[in-house]
């Protein structure tokens, strides 16, 4: 029994100290505990005081910026204020001494007005004193005449009607003469500067084309066996291919530029490729002709931006690039159109004008070349109808309707456009002609007029495009002068040789002229 209580006293008591050196422990760890949150609260308790007084201070600091901005604000709007009352009390002394001025002269208008009264009332009393001596001399005039006023004065109208009508039929023809002489003055002016301004070159175009060989041998891989190459040539171009005795050449001739360029082309790149037979032909030949579409497309792209146009139908720049492969009396109808834009937009310009409308109707005045063979009817009217199908304005294509006279022009760009038309087409060496044959038919033209009786002048104008013949009035009649101009067209006919046509115009007139001294 004692055995067994005296380990579990031993086991309490140890169980005892523990307990109480876990709660020395405890409480040691506590008061540690204490004194750490102690320390904690003094640091934040001094943060807070760091904090707050950098509050403070930087409080005070924005204080002190929002006061000093508030300042300079004030300052500035206080000098904004002293500067407008000084422009104020500027604008105040001025008005002052405007209004003196006006109360001064206010002042010598009213001074005016009393004399301008004063000259009135003069001029009543004379104006009074002259109708008692006009009714004296009425009087009198029909005392001595014979004739109440009612009829004398009847009689002065008629007289002075008569007068008046001469008069004015004299001043009317002599207003006329002046301003025709003005206006042919002024048009060779704007004519012979918008050339002057303008040179294009002139490339004349044959019915044929040569092509380069390098051997003789090629001409007969050309031929080929029995002639089938050059058959099937000569088929899908459309065109004849000659192979004569000159050296290392071959000629291609047709009348249609487009194929000869195709055929050209053609034997160009078979020769380059060395494969010649009927296959290859026919494939090179479709491979070429949508390169010379493209080429058609750039062409008319090209005129376009070289005359700096905008809003241009895609089919009619494709239309206007066809025409790089025609030509008019060996000219190229391209080249020409170009050429006659740009002197229409000059010409355009000296008479304020647009000249961008005239250079549109320069440009597409002979597109309807590009199609004429295809429709029926005149270019002009083809290439106006095509116009107003895609959207151009009606007086550019009324103008190209009337270049040529077809219909009537309803602007003065339909003139332009007859005049450049003439001079870009009918002046020396434009259509393949010479200064000799050209001036030749000048000579030619004068001397069959002349050989008429009763012509007294003929001039040869419009480079050769018009004969105008004066006639002397005495001697040839309006039927005869009317009978003259058939005859001398016909003449000319059977005599020259001549592009285009040749107007010709038979004057007959009376002038009077008589000179006051």
């Amino acid at each position: 029994m004692e055995t067994w209580w005296w380990p579990t006293m031993i086991a309490l008591l140890f169980l005892a100290l523990g307990l109480y050196a876990h709660m020395i422990f405890a409480r040691a760890k506590a008061s540690a505990a204490e004194k750490n949150a102690q320390m904690i609260m003094d640091d934040a308790r001094k943060n807070a005081e760091v904090i707050q007084r950098e509050a403070k201070v930087q409080a005070k600091d924005e204080v002190i910026r929002a006061r000093d901005a508030f300042e300079a604000e004030n300052k500035s709007r206080r000098q904004d204020l002293m500067a407008l009352e000084e422009r104020i009390t500027q604008r105040e002394t001025n008005l002052d001494r405007k209004v003196a001025m006006l109360d001064k002269k206010e002042l010598s208008v009213d001074q005016k007005l009393e004399e301008v009264e004063h000259k009135k009332n003069l001029l009543r009393q004379k104006d009074d004193e002259l109708e008692a001596l006009l009714a004296d001399e009425r009087a009198k005039l029909q005392v001595v005449s014979g004739m109440s006023q009612e009829e004398a004065k009847r009689i002065l109208m008629v007289q002075l009607e008569i007068e008046l009508k001469n008069e004015a039929a004299t001043m009317i023809r002599r207003c006329h003469e002046d301003a025709k002489h003005q206006a042919e003055k002024e048009a060779r002016e704007i004519i012979t500067t918008a050339i002057e301004r303008f040179a294009a070159p002139q490339v004349n175009e044959i019915t044929t084309s040569t092509v380069a060989l390098p051997n003789e041998d090629m001409k007969g891989r050309i031929i080929g066996r029995e002639g089938r190459n050059i058959r099937t040539l000569e088929a899908v171009t459309g065109v004849n291919i000659l192979i004569d005795d000159t050296p290392e050449v071959v000629v291609i001739s047709g009348f249609d530029p487009m194929r000869r360029e195709v055929a050209r082309l053609t034997l160009e790149r078979l020769m380059a490729d060395g494969r010649i037979h009927p296959a290859r032909i026919e494939e090179v030949v479709t491979k070429v002709q949508e390169d010379i579409e493209d080429t058609i497309r750039k062409a008319g792209e090209d005129a376009i931006y070289d005359l700096g146009l905008q809003k241009v139908a895609p089919e009619l720049v494709r239309t206007l690039g066809r025409l790089k492969y025609r030509h008019s009396f060996s000219q190229n109808v391209l080249q020409h159109s170009v050429e006659m834009a740009h002197l229409m937009g000059l010409m355009a310009a000296e008479l304020g004008l647009e000249p961008e409308i005239a250079k549109r109707v320069g440009l597409f005045h002979d597109i309807g070349k590009a199609l004429d063979h295809q429709i029926e009817g005149g270019h002009a009217i083809i290439g106006a109808d095509l116009l107003k199908r895609h959207s151009e304005i009606p007086v550019v294509y009324n103008a190209v309707a009337a270049h040529h006279g077809e219909v009537q022009g309803e602007s003065l760009y339909a003139i332009l456009a007859v005049a450049a038309d003439a001079i870009t087409a009918a002046r020396p060496g434009a259509r393949s002609e010479t200064t000799a044959i050209y001036l030749k038919r000048l000579e030619k033209l004068e001397e069959i007029a002349n050989g008429y009786r009763g012509v007294s002048k003929s001039y040869a104008m419009q480079a050769g495009r018009e004969i105008r013949v004066i006639v002397e009035p005495s001697k040839i009649d309006d039927n005869e002068a009317i009978q003259m101009a058939r005859n001398i067209s016909k003449q000319v006919e059977q005599e020259l040789e001549y592009p285009g046509q040749i107007k010709v115009t038979v004057v007959r007139e009376t002038r009077c002229v008589e000179y006051a001294r």
